[in-house]
């Protein structure tokens, strides 16, 4: 049986005067840092708790750059106050010496430009029933300020602005959707909560990323890869594994069978394909076909990983001139199994969870967890402060339903409304 549905727990916005950036941008709040390299330096630091079971945590950390320069490498430090300790981090190298937590940038978001966003993510253990978030943090050695300012000692250099071009990419298959279900007509006793919950979205996210899943499914045309992070001493067979790339076509089926025809949207499904494997030890995969790439020992956040020359993480332009396989054996997403987690995380990245959670569940209709991550990759919130107008239970506020919902539904074709404009519908 696999671990139980995290406990969610309040997100903690912590704001910082820095600079750095993340891959969403949740509720930033700015203070600001002063530099010698820039002519105004200023960040803003959103630290969110995205899952909590008993003894352990997952969060989220977001750095924003609000001053004028590029940032050519960052370190963000702060000290745990109730002995939290750091066990594993994702897109940062980070490291804890008594309470202090330095994390350092990875070599491919190690560049921070100005107005940029990066973020990185860990998991921890507390002790207690208390988890409180970090009351302060520095950037590079300096400590917020609680303004933007003026930095007169250097002469201004050149900065490279990041790109504010609309994407050029169209889809690379002709639209199979239904035309005509254009109207937003939600029922009548949702549209208010709907509007709660996309007031929140403009307050809490950057709207101007540009690797929500809904941008990855359209960049291919109506599909997603994925790669397998088996981050496990567990072996898993050739059943398994084709058990597992099933599973995944029928929960993305679960959220997205319900858009097709519906305002635009281009797809009647979105093809879900596995194309690569990420092990400790080649042994571990018990197969010898060459139906998916296979990738072993190439450690990265203390866990195997796919060719970054392959992942659109890492290559958000779509060029993957460098993967072994090509652009057919890119991977979009990852699904990140770890030996004995609880809880899980979301992203764009992909989705993380419990290997034994996972595969205990692939004779389930639907892999809770998993769907509630799913959701957070196409932009879907999380709900541990608030819950909308007359909604007390539905997938994306966590443990209160293990299914998707009217609401959850309604949520999701929200976004689309919302985003469908930048892809030219």
């Amino acid at each position: 049986m696999g671990p139980a549905l995290p406990k969610r727990r309040r997100r903690t916005r912590a704001i910082v005067a820095a600079a750095a950036a993340t891959v969403v941008a949740a509720g930033t709040a700015m203070l600001t840092l002063t530099s010698a390299a820039a002519e105004t330096a200023g960040c803003a630091v959103d630290y969110q708790v995205t899952a909590q079971w008993p003894g352990g945590f997952n969060a989220n950390v977001d750095i924003t750059n609000l001053g004028d320069e590029q940032l050519d490498s960052w370190r963000l430090t702060w000290d745990f106050t109730d002995g939290q300790q750091l066990q594993h981090a994702w897109s940062a190298a980070a490291t804890q010496s008594g309470a202090r937590v330095s994390a350092d940038a990875a070599d491919y978001n190690r560049t921070l430009a100005a107005s940029a966003t990066v973020g990185f993510g860990f998991s921890g253990t507390f002790t207690g029933d208390q988890n409180p978030a970090p009351e302060a943090f520095r950037l590079n050695g300096v400590e917020c300020t609680g303004e933007t300012s003026p930095v007169p000692t250097d002469p201004p250099t050149d900065v490279t602005e990041p790109p504010t071009e609309e994407p050029t990419e169209e889809p690379t298959e002709d639209p199979t959707g239904n035309p005509g279900q254009d109207e937003w007509n939600p029922p009548s006793n949702l549209v208010q909560p709907l509007n709660e919950v996309w007031a929140h979205v403009e307050d809490t996210y950057n709207l101007n990323f540009r690797n929500f899943g809904w941008d990855q499914v359209i960049a291919t045309g109506g599909s997603i890869n994925y790669c397998v992070r088996w981050d496990s001493q567990n072996p898993v067979s050739a059943q398994t594994r084709d058990a597992i790339a099933s599973k995944l076509q029928e929960q993305y089926d679960l959220w997205f069978d319900q858009m097709a025809g519906w305002n635009d949207w281009p797809y009647d499904k979105i093809e879900v394909n596995v194309v690569g494997w990420a092990a400790y030890d080649r042994d571990l995969l018990q197969w010898s076909d060459d139906s998916v790439d296979v990738y072993i020992g190439d450690i990265r956040e203390d866990a195997p990983q796919c060719a970054e020359a392959c992942g659109r993480f890492f290559h958000q332009d779509g060029n993957y001139s460098q993967c072994p396989g090509g652009d057919a054996r890119h991977y979009d997403q990852s699904l990140w199994l770890t030996q004995g987690m609880g809880g899980g995380a979301g992203g764009d990245w992909g989705q993380r969870m419990g290997q034994e959670y996972f595969v205990n569940s692939l004779n389930s209709s639907q892999i809770t967890i998993y769907l509630h991550e799913l959701g957070h990759t196409f932009g879907l919130d999380d709900f541990y402060d608030w819950t909308p107008s007359g909604q007390c239970c539905f997938i994306m506020n966590a443990g209160s339903s293990s299914t998707i919902t009217e609401f959850d539904e309604w949520m999701l074709r929200d976004w689309w409304r919302h985003l469908k404009s930048r892809y030219g519908y």
